[in-house]
């Protein structure tokens, strides 16, 4: 695992700073701390920092074809480098590492672009072919490796594994996008291929981007996309078979490794999966790493150590306590834009146990968005059925109307909180679902707003995210569309950007089966029945690994990986929460409505309302500008 960076001049040879091109390689030291390496010629600048796993002693980067003419910088891993090796060799190559890097140079002279769709693992890589005068660019499938780039007014590009590398350089514009700002209230990211900023993108999945030499900076071009059909006609046993052996499959390819090598264990079904397959598959102990709390409400510690226990592994487990809230500003550095997922800090946390032991490590993460995980999955089929039943033009007008009289009632037993139901109801599918993962749903976000601010989104709605990706999902089954959504948005935006950041500010490679392509486009052709069935989700999973796992493991309520943010904003975080939300910073910047900032806060205080999740949200953009306007890693004042 590594970072990578690059400059290139797309109007002509013109000579690259090789001192900004450091920077901006140093500025990402943290991902690849085992070594940095630079190449530059006319024109083209790349910069690699260097995470060994494989072939530690000639997997140097920047890495080079025979004669010198293709060199590509890589972050991630190709898993079937192995199988691709001999079919290369087969056409004339040869290779002078062990590493699954060099490949890559040798698939792009094989194949071209097509090289992509060879390629099995978690990928961000910059190729310059100077026979061809071309820079090729290109991310993994399901997003798993991140890619940041920018196109300067003076028509140089800029790219990078991390935001903060861009930043380094003085002449990238710092407006804030006001589309950005309303996407990250919605849904506490930044989605792709937007970022905070106006003057730099990301790159979306399966996407890639081919520059050549003095031509225009085309858009990226989609290599891939996963496909529900349904079209697998298969029994519970037969599919529960096929199931271990793919995911028994995609576990061996990942712990190919010349370091140490363990697995996070959360005592959820997804990591005790991926730990009893590495097992079966070991002659060692699998090293396993757990977080406990102090608080037992968000405690699962003793359902990892159960799995520990059974498949005897070498098990670390480290506390974090309850008051663990000190990240903010780490988090704020770390993401480089607005980010607002508060499993944040255990995740940094769980990374740095790791670390201490082992330098890759397996997760669990993808396995709520391709077994049908989400309790919300559940509760959005029940609301497509009854959606299913009434026409839109009945429903909207008759739930509109109960959603706007029915009282917030967070303080009530669950089945008595009917607004977001009503709500719901009133709505089309993409658009409920959208309501139902809003941090702050379309009311708030009214009112968060200055009414300038409001005036100057010209009507744009985070909503649009969605419509873009419902557009593609081609599959008329109500499970499926919610499902590609996550994969799409959710799964890249929130999951694997939480995951590559921590672990890469503790240099820990981590790696996710439950993400293996192969596996995700077979789960897609599953029927919903095998996914969500007698209001039980993940069912084909769960039933594959009865043999492997306590029952007590599998059919237990979901906790998920939280933080008491309630009792942070009531408690020892009162007074900051205060000073953030209603000092001069956020209502210097016009966005925000001061009278709702302080309704939030009060409330919430009182006792009366919920709001941890849109004080948080609040708190960590607060925490952004307070980073750029620090000026930290070269960014100047962000302009709003």
């Amino acid at each position: 695992m590594c970072g990578i960076t690059g400059i290139f001049d797309t109007r002509g040879r013109r000579d690259i700073d090789r001192d900004l091109l450091h920077r901006m390689n140093e500025s990402q030291h943290h991902r690849g701390p085992d070594e940095g390496g630079l190449h530059v010629e006319p024109g083209v600048g790349l910069g690699h920092r260097r995470l060994s796993i494989i072939d530690l002693s000639t997997g140097q980067q920047p890495l080079f074809n025979e004669d010198g003419s293709v060199v590509v910088v890589f972050n991630g891993e190709i898993y079937n480098f192995q199988e691709l090796v001999p079919e290369l060799e087969a056409l004339g190559h040869v290779f002078h590492t062990r590493s699954d890097t060099e490949v890559i140079v040798h698939a792009w002279e094989a194949w071209g672009e097509a090289c992509v769709d060879r390629f099995r693992g978690m990928f961000a890589f910059a190729l310059w072919d100077r026979h061809r005068e071309t820079l090729f660019l290109a991310r993994d499938r399901l997003g798993v490796k991140p890619l940041f780039y920018a196109l300067l007014p003076d028509g140089r590009l800029l790219f990078g594994s991390e935001l903060k590398s861009l930043l380094v350089c003085p002449n990238l514009p710092r407006e804030i996008d006001p589309c950005a700002v309303e996407e990250y209230f919605a849904l506490g990211y930044v989605a792709e291929p937007r970022t905070i900023f106006t003057s730099a993108r990301k790159l979306p999945p399966a996407q890639m981007l081919t520059l050549r030499r003095g031509q225009p900076m085309p858009e990226p071009r989609a290599y891939w996309d996963v496909s529900f059909t349904d079209e697998r006609s298969l029994t519970v046993a037969e599919a529960s078979e096929e199931l271990l052996a793919r995911l028994r499959e995609s576990v061996k390819l990942r712990m190919i490794s010349e370091v140490p090598l363990g697995a996070f264990l959360s005592g959820g079904v997804d990591s005790s999966a991926v730990v009893a397959m590495m097992a079966g598959l070991s002659a060692d102990p699998v090293n396993t790493c757990s977080i406990a709390f102090t608080d037992p409400a968000f405690n699962e510690a003793h359902f990892a150590q159960q799995v520990a226990d059974r498949y005897r592994t070498r098990h670390f487990v480290d506390t974090v306590a309850s008051e663990d809230f000190d990240l903010i500003d780490t988090l704020a550095w770390l993401y480089d834009e607005p980010y607002a997922d508060s499993s944040a800090i255990p995740t940094y946390r769980v990374c740095q146990l790791a670390r201490r032991h082992v330098t890759v490590a397996l997760s669990g993460d993808g396995g709520d968005e391709s077994f049908g995980g989400y309790r919300r999955y559940r509760m959005h089929l029940a609301e497509e059925r009854l959606r299913s039943v009434l026409p839109l033009g009945v429903r909207q007008p008759v739930f509109g109307l109960l959603g706007r009289l029915y009282p917030k009632a967070d303080w009530a037993p669950r089945v008595f909180r009917a607004k977001s139901t009503f709500q719901a109801l009133a709505r089309d599918s993409t658009q409920a679902y959208f309501h139902s993962v809003s941090i702050l749903r379309d009311d708030m976000r009214q009112r968060l707003f200055s009414e300038r601010f409001r005036t100057q989104l010209g009507g744009y709605d985070a909503l649009e995210v969605f419509r873009r990706h419902a557009a593609r999902v081609g599959s008329d089954d109500p499970l499926a569309l919610i499902q590609y959504l996550d994969l799409k948005t959710y799964l890249v935006g929130d999951i694997n950007t939480k995951v590559d950041r921590a672990s890469m500010a503790h240099a820990l490679e981590v790696r996710e089966p439950l993400m293996d392509h192969p596996l995700v486009e077979w789960l897609a052709g599953l029927p919903a029945r095998l996914k969500i069935q007698g209001g039980e989700g993940k069912y084909l999973l769960k039933k594959a690994m009865e043999p492997h796992l306590p029952h007590e493991i599998m059919y237990r309520p979901k906790m998920g990986f939280a933080v008491p943010l309630i009792r942070w904003f009531r408690g020892p975080l009162r007074q900051r929460v205060r000073d953030s939300l209603t000092g001069d910073r956020l209502l210097s910047t016009g966005l925000f409505d001061a009278d709702y900032l302080r309704h939030l806060v009060e409330a919430h205080e009182s006792g009366r309302r919920d709001y941890s999740a849109p004080i948080w949200t609040v708190l960590m953009f607060e925490a952004f500008l307070r980073r750029v306007d620090g000026g930290g890693g070269g960014a100047d004042r962000a302009v709003l």
